[in-house]
């Protein structure tokens, strides 16, 4: 994510924490005194947003050092240390929620991303996400689904066209929408890649017979009817297997990994 926008919601995310102060802190901790706090895994998984964390970090306070021992995509235990941050005791209390939050997050997705591709790893077929996600968070948690050994699917609605359902009936059918949307990539200029989102074989036979779609998406098949709509489209194009699985749950649904920022004394 560009840094410029990542220190945007760090912004954010304080002024929605502290406002006008950490009460708590500044009723009880001197101004001056240093300190350190470690970050501890407390679950199994794969960690995610250590990257975040120094940003979040650096933009609270530049003077604190962060001594790390793990990075990203690395597979944690309960028991490891992350990192260890020294300052002002001030700042590490104030920066520990914001940080944990996001990271228990980030790293939940990594984790169930990491679950989902295993699953599937000697099929040479990959899990994609989706655009189910929180809001103010996809670029932190698509980048979590990567770091879990998944893939991006689309960021957003403009880097890809994605004819659903809806846009499918609004459209007329299946034939209108996929050359409704090549005509406007070609009078647009835009290089976009065209998916379709197919909810029988009809429709299928359909999008197969304009030769447009880059991607077809089998929409709530069951396991046996997947097998047969694959071996259908594959015999347009003389191949085999499904190449991409799209779960929403990957960052609907997941569980955080758990974890805590402690003193060391």
């Amino acid at each position: 994510m560009d840094k410029q926008e990542l220190r945007k919601l760090i912004a954010i995310w304080f002024e929605e924490d502290i406002r006008d102060g950490d009460h708590t802190s500044l009723s009880c901790i001197p101004a001056t005194q240093m300190g350190c706090q470690q970050l501890i895994i407390k679950d199994t998984g794969v960690l995610a947003g250590v990257e975040v964390a120094k940003e979040i970090i650096n933009y609270f306070d530049p003077e604190c050092r962060m001594e790390q021992f793990l990075h990203d995509g690395d597979h944690v235990k309960p028991g490891d240390v992350a990192f260890k941050v020294y300052g002002k005791e001030l700042s590490l209390l104030q920066i520990e929620r914001t940080m944990l939050n996001i990271m228990q997050r980030m790293s939940g997705v990594a984790t169930t991303a990491h679950k989902y591709q295993s699953l599937i790893e000697d099929t040479g077929c990959h899990v994609l996400d989706t655009r189910k996600t929180t809001p103010g968070l996809r670029y932190l948690e698509k980048e979590a689904v990567a770091l879990g050994g998944g893939m991006n699917h689309r960021i957003g609605l403009f880097d890809m066209i994605l004819l659903k359902d809806n846009h499918v009936d609004f459209a007329g059918g299946i034939t209108n929408a996929l050359t409704r949307a090549r005509d406007y990539c070609k009078e647009k200029g835009k290089n976009l890649k065209i998916e379709i989102e197919c909810r029988n074989f009809e429709e299928i036979n359909e999008a197969l017979a304009t030769n447009i779609p880059d991607r077809i998406m089998l929409d709530n098949f069951t396991p046996e009817k997947t097998g047969e709509a694959v071996k259908l489209i594959r015999e347009w194009e003389r191949s085999a297997g499904v190449d991409f699985v799209s779960v929403g749950a990957l960052t609907h649904s997941y569980k955080s990994l758990d974890m805590s920022f402690k003193a060391v004394k």
